[in-house]
Parts: structure tokens; sequence; C-alpha cells
């Protein structure tokens, strides 16, 4: 099968050109061997799910691993608590679950008729956690795509608790929450109101440090493995300095130059797109187009005017903007990818 570059959805070693991630697997796994908790909040195409799923694999021989994704849960399944356990059972069942936990899983899941609470929930998993032989993680993909209520909440309380006392009661070895929202700061896409910004009763979750930006070097491999004779090392450089290392879009760089460039008049091979020149012809062409990132980052700017606010004085006015660790705005900016902190100033990513 001929691999390519992608841009749509979690990319496989098997069907798409990657960057190695052995490096930050390994990093995370060292997070997960000291049992914590924490968030991998990243905006928007970010290579999360990517990093999540090789996790999974990666991990399998010595951990026990339930890996969810928010997403399969539809927005009127977390309108109860009932709802919610029925629709979280379905989703467990379809992991690799011991017959023993499936049939419970089956009786939550399907059970319609009998109310479910949530404490059944994190009961089975209680046992469950107790019967493994080996450490149980939790792992959840796009965790805040529901978080609109207070069902959400109770769910993060009732993880948190059983989090917190797995010194007395079986429980998860590790949790692991990814999403664009910090946990920290849900509560903030939950209710628009002041007084309930902060999400402090869930502040356990520890920095999450893993650097998920590409480097030049994580290019270059990535080039090596596509390989057309270009200088590998310069155009990775290239690519790097036009993106930041985005995900994103050093993927869709790169697939813009093999498959938009390569073969017209321009650029009559893949050799002269693999140029200087073909690298600035795909940035043009990536800047006038429409894509899902650029959407989404409009779409945030529309939804949050102080974020607006701080991006236009900088983009317009040209106005310095210091780093505040307490300024909304400029957490909302750090947080969905638009600025970057460097020597204590927020500079455009």
């Amino acid at each position: 099968m001929t691999r390519c570059f992608n841009v749509s959805g979690p990319c496989r070693p098997d069907k798409h050109y990657m960057v190695n991630l052995q490096s930050r697997l390994e990093e995370i796994r060292q997070m997960i061997d000291d049992g914590e908790y924490f968030v991998i909040n990243k905006a928007r195409q970010y290579g999360k799910t990517t990093v999540l799923r090789s996790l999974a694999q990666y991990l399998k021989r010595d951990y026990q691993v339930l890996s969810l994704d928010f997403q399969n849960i539809e927005s009127d399944e977390f309108a109860n608590g009932n709802a919610f356990v029925h629709a979280f059972a379905r989703e467990t069942k379809k992991g690799c679950v011991p017959k023993e936990m499936k049939e419970k899983m089956l009786q939550l899941a399907d059970n319609r008729n009998q109310y479910a609470r949530m404490a059944e929930l994190f009961a089975c998993f209680s046992e469950w956690c107790g019967q493994s032989e080996r450490p149980f993680v939790l792992i959840i993909d796009e965790v805040d795509t529901a978080a609109n209520n207070q069902v959400f909440l109770d769910f993060l309380a009732q993880l948190r608790a059983a989090y917190l006392d797995s010194d007395i009661v079986p429980a998860f070895r590790s949790v692991i929450l990814a999403g664009v929202y910090d946990i920290r700061n849900i509560r903030r896409k939950l209710r628009p109101d002041e007084t309930h910004k902060e999400n402090s009763p869930w502040n356990i979750a520890a920095d999450f440090l893993v650097d998920m930006s590409f480097s030049a070097d994580d290019i270059v491999g990535m080039l090596e493995e596509y390989h057309t004779g270009m200088e590998i090392g310069h155009i990775a450089k290239m690519i790097y300095d036009d993106t930041s290392g985005y995900p994103y879009l050093v993927s869709r760089l790169c697939k813009l130059m093999d498959e938009r460039l390569a073969g017209t008049e321009e650029f009559q091979d893949k050799a002269s797109v693999w140029t200087k020149k073909g690298c600035l012809k795909a940035v043009k062409i990536l800047l006038e187009e429409n894509n899902p990132l650029f959407d989404s980052l409009v779409n945030k700017l529309g939804q949050f005017p102080e974020l607006n606010a701080v991006i236009s004085r900088q983009l317009f006015q040209g106005q310095p903007v210091a780093y505040a660790p307490d300024d909304t705005a400029v957490r909302d900016a750090l947080m969905f990818g638009f600025v970057k902190v460097k020597d204590s100033t927020v500079q455009i990513a």
C-alpha cells in the first residue's frame, strides 16, 4: 500500500508518513509509571489522537488499558446520569474486557429500563482493577466534547475520588484525559458566568510537559521515509520555520507539495517540487485555502471577544503583550494554539 501525508484524522504507520513518536511515548510512559493523573490539552489537529492510539499499543504489554473516545457518546446521552452510565458502559464493552466484566458492562449498557447510577459504573471499574494482573490505565480522548452540563462535572468528580482513594479501594493506576480544554479550565466551557470559571475541585492534574510539536529533526525523520533525493535537512528546516512545528501545518505543506504541486507544469516531477521554490508555493496555497484548522481558529475568535482583542492588538497594532498567567484571554490564546510565550512575552505562534 502506498503511504501518503495525512491531515484527516489520526495517523497510522502502515498508511501515512509519520514522525517517530518513540521519545514522546517514553516520556508519557514515565508519567504513567509514576501513577500520574494528567491532561493532554492541545489545540485542534495537534496529533493528540495519534499519540493516544500509539500509546495504547505501546502500553498493552505491561498495563491493562481502557481507551475511550467521548465523541462516540451523543450529546443527549449527557442529559442525565442514567443515560451517561448506559453510554459509557456501551463504549467500555467494545474494548478488551474480561468476560465477567463484559457481562456487567452489558447489564449496565443494555438494561435501559433500570436506573443506573454513576457509582455503580465506578464500582465495576474498581472490581476490574482489583482482579487485573496488570495495573489499569484509563485513557479518554475528546474529553471536552460534551462538557456542557452537570453530568460531565459529576463524572469528573467520581473519577477524581476514585483516583485519590486508590490506596484504599482498587482503581486506575493512571488517568489520561485529552482535549482542547485544560481540565482546570473546562468549567469556562460549561458556564459563562465569571464566578464559576475555575474548575478548582479537579485541580489534581499533573503538569504535562511533553512537547507535542514537531522539531526540525522530527520532520527530517518523516521526510527520510518519503525520500525524493531532496536536500532533506534544508527542506525540513524551511517547513519548521514556516509552521513552528504545528503538526497539521507540517503535514499539510508536505501533502500540498506531494499531491497538489508534483506533476504540474511548474513542477514536473517530485524532485523539482521538494525545493525552496516548491515549499514557498505550498505555503502560498495554504494561506489562501479554507481548511478545518483555520476555520476552527476563526470560530474561537468569534466565541471569545477578549481573545480576539489580544490577537488584534498584536497583529494589527503591533502592541507587545506581556505574559500574565492570570490573564484569561492570554491563557485562551495559548490553549487554542494562537500564541506562544518567549522571554515572558506573548508572541503569535
